[in-house]
C-alpha cells in the first residue's frame, strides 16, 4: 500500500482539478451539463483513481488504477482542446491547462513504469 498523499503525481493532479474547476467558471452556463460537467468529472477522476489504486493491496492493482487515471487525463486534454476550438476557453488558459495535464500524464506514465508487478 502506498501513501497517496505523498505522491507528487497525486498532488499535481489535485492542483489540476482545482484549476479545471476555476477555468470552468469561464465557460457558458449552457455548458453546465456538457463540457463543464465532463471536464470536472474527469479532472477529479485523475487523483481519485491514483488514491484508490494506492490503497489497493498489490502493485498490479495500483497499475490498473493508474491506467484509468491516465485515460481520464487524456480525456481532460481532449475536452480542453474542444473548449478552445469552440472559442469557450482562451488560448493562454488552454495552454496552461494542457501543459499541466501533460505533466500529470508524464508523471503517471513514469510511476507505472516504476511499479514492479509480481
Amino acid at each position: 500500500m502506498h501513501n497517496f498523499k505523498e505522491l507528487k503525481v497525486w498532488q499535481k493532479s489535485i492542483e489540476l482539478a482545482v484549476d479545471v474547476y476555476k477555468a470552468s467558471s469561464f465557460l457558458p452556463v449552457d455548458e453546465r451539463y456538457g463540457l463543464i460537467s465532463q471536464m470536472k468529472r474527469c479532472s477529479v477522476s485523475i487523483p481519485s483513481n491514483i488514491a484508490e489504486g494506492a490503497g489497493r493491496g498489490t502493485s498490479a492493482q495500483f497499475k490498473y488504477f493508474l491506467t484509468i487515471s491516465q485515460g481520464s487525463a487524456f480525456e481532460l486534454e481532449t475536452q480542453v482542446i474542444i473548449s478552445n476550438r469552440l472559442g469557450l476557453l482562451e488560448d493562454p488558459l488552454t495552454n496552461d491547462l494542457i501543459e499541466k495535464t501533460t505533466e500529470v500524464q508524464k508523471m503517471i506514465y513514469a510511476l507505472e513504469k516504476r511499479l514492479i508487478i509480481k
